[in-house]
């Protein structure tokens, strides 16, 4: 308890430490700082001497506080130095330019590579492999689709997709999962769509998710843990051997490439254990991509891109929308948690603590392609924008659950287990803070030390340079974006030319994305976690059309 009060009050004077040094002439500024400080202390302070069966829960508040604290004090702490000290923040801005330079150079080297690798995955005959396989014929592909008011058009798509697909369709069942909330829709929509696909697979099996069971957060994930429970019971009724089923979890647009089951089933047979692994297909959000207004297409593809580049790195590549996995594996973990939002990188977590380390993602290069947000009305769209990626922001609700669970199982690596934890964690954070330094930082030093410093050769200098460093980052990203055209479907026939260079000049859009569809939303989701009670993010379905 000492060692941790010393670290923290530590912490806190080498900051005011650092104030000082900048000689601050607002006193104001100072004394708020100051205050602030020392409140920070004495509620952490208070927070560590609760008693013993209270320390739980109070560890667990501690770490979700963490991610927002960081990311509001470095934002905070960065807007003081710059005006305290321009010519700090100056340098700051600098360095922090160049670093984003070579994160987007960087990022586009791992984009090439997931690209050729994409173009060599579409070049192969994935049915010829996985006939080649033995047994392949003893195994059934369960394809889990959950659901939550989508209009019928929605879900018969993807039926539809699903016939398309170039694989033998009585080794396939669907389970098409609804909500009680809305019930009376569902079993219509299900209905229909038994009577229209009937006999076209193994089976098609229709569950409704009961509400206001306790402990449960409505939404995909715990429509999943119904979904997985039904068809234990389901493949015990039938006596079906649960080793030799893969469910493949999946959003309820998505259309998976028509090699996709084939491609699956080829990895599965011919990985050493495929039950300890997760099978990851490179998402895109082509469904609805040329009706899409250019904002939602820059945040889709940048989506898309930030997958390429940790399909190339599998070491730190976690479960994203949608994927596969072994049905025992699933069984074995428990099936999917019910508490939490981002439920599609958790099953993953759940998975590497439940067997120990022994667990991990295989990537594919063949895609599944999904839709975007886009609902026809531009500005219902943004919001539909917004809501989405504060969705996906909320998966800093891992950070905590890694802390408590993840950290401590001693049976795993530690250096295995700290990758995955920087790696969730600097994700968030960058993500958070990142595009708004640059936002602020470019600006606010070098106007505040205008005012002051006006014979410093670097004052008259920053504003060319970063002007040339922002522009070669620029071209990183223009690089970057023209591959997106190798990523497009056949354009409609009904769509002009002209969208063609459109898509090429929407990447100018892109810093406005980074921070309107991609921090602000990471912040307020980190902020939720850290204000916690009635804050909290529930389980929000974006709107399909």
């Amino acid at each position: 308890m000492r060692n941790i009060e010393s670290i923290i009050i530590g912490i806190n004077f080498f900051i005011l430490g650092l104030i000082f040094c900048c000689k601050i002439d607002s006193i104001d500024i100072l004394i708020n700082i100051i205050n602030i400080t020392l409140f920070m202390i004495k509620m952490l302070l208070k927070i560590l001497r609760v008693k013993e069966d209270k320390r739980d829960y109070v560890q667990l508040r501690i770490y979700e506080i963490m991610p927002g604290f960081a990311a509001w004090f470095t934002l905070i702490f960065c807007i003081v130095i710059a005006i305290a000290k321009p010519i700090w923040g100056i340098y700051f801005i600098i360095v922090l330019d160049v670093y984003w330079v070579v994160r987007i150079y960087y990022m586009f080297i791992f984009l090439l590579s997931s690209w050729f690798k994409y173009m060599k995955a579409k070049r192969i005959d994935w049915r010829a492999k996985r006939l080649a396989c033995k047994n392949w014929e003893n195994y059934i592909h369960l394809v889990a689709l959950p659901t939550y008011k989508e209009p019928y058009s929605v879900v018969k798509d993807t039926f539809d997709k699903l016939i398309e697909s170039d694989y033998d369709k009585d080794k396939m069942i669907i389970t098409l999962g609804g909500e009680e909330g809305d019930k009376d829709n569902f079993l219509k929509i299900a209905e229909k769509i038994k009577s229209e696909f009937d006999g076209k697979f193994k089976d098609i099996v229709v569950t409704v998710h009961p509400r206001g069971i306790p402990g449960e957060i409505p939404g995909k994930g715990s429509n999943m843990y119904h979904i997985g429970t039904e068809m234990y019971k389901y493949f015990l009724e039938k006596n079906i051997d649960i080793s030799k089923v893969i469910i493949s979890m999946f959003d309820i647009e998505t259309w998976p490439d028509k090699q996709y089951f084939n491609c699956l089933t080829y990895k599965y047979l011919t990985m050493d254990n495929p039950e300890r692994f997760s099978y990851q297909p490179l998402v895109l959000f082509n469904n609805n991509v040329w009706k899409s207004n250019p904002i939602i297409r820059v945040v889709a593809h940048s989506t898309t891109y930030w997958l390429l580049t940790d399909l190339s790195r599998p070491e730190r590549l976690f479960t994203f929308s949608s994927h596969s996995m072994s049905f025992k594996a699933l069984v074995e973990v428990g099936f999917h948690p019910r508490d939490i939002v981002t439920e599609d990188t958790r099953i993953f977590l759940h998975a590497l603590n439940h067997f120990n380390g022994n667990y991990r993602v295989c990537p594919m290069y063949t895609p599944v392609s999904m839709q975007t947000v886009d609902l026809g009305n531009f500005f219902e769209s943004l919001k539909n924008q917004y809501i989405q990626i504060r969705r996906w922001g909320w998966g800093v609700e891992h950070f905590p659950w890694m802390m408590t669970k993840l950290i401590p199982n001693k049976k795993i690596p530690f250096a295995q287990k700290f990758k995955y934890l920087f790696n969730q964690a600097e994700g968030t954070y960058s993500w958070a803070t990142l595009p708004i330094l640059i936002l602020t930082m470019g600006k606010l030093p070098i106007f505040v030390a205008d005012m002051k410093i006006h014979y410093d050769v670097i004052i008259h200098n920053a504003p060319i340079l970063l002007k040339y460093i922002m522009q070669f980052g620029m071209t990183g990203i223009f690089a970057i974006a023209s591959l997106n055209f190798f990523f497009l479907p056949k354009k409609p026939k009904n769509v002009s030319w002209l969208v063609y260079p459109i898509m090429a000049i929407q990447w100018i859009l892109f810093p406005f994305t980074m921070i309107f569809f991609g921090s602000i939303p990471a912040l307020e989701a980190q902020t939720r976690l850290m204000l916690g009670g009635k804050y909290r993010l529930g389980f929000q379905v974006t709107k399909k059309t």
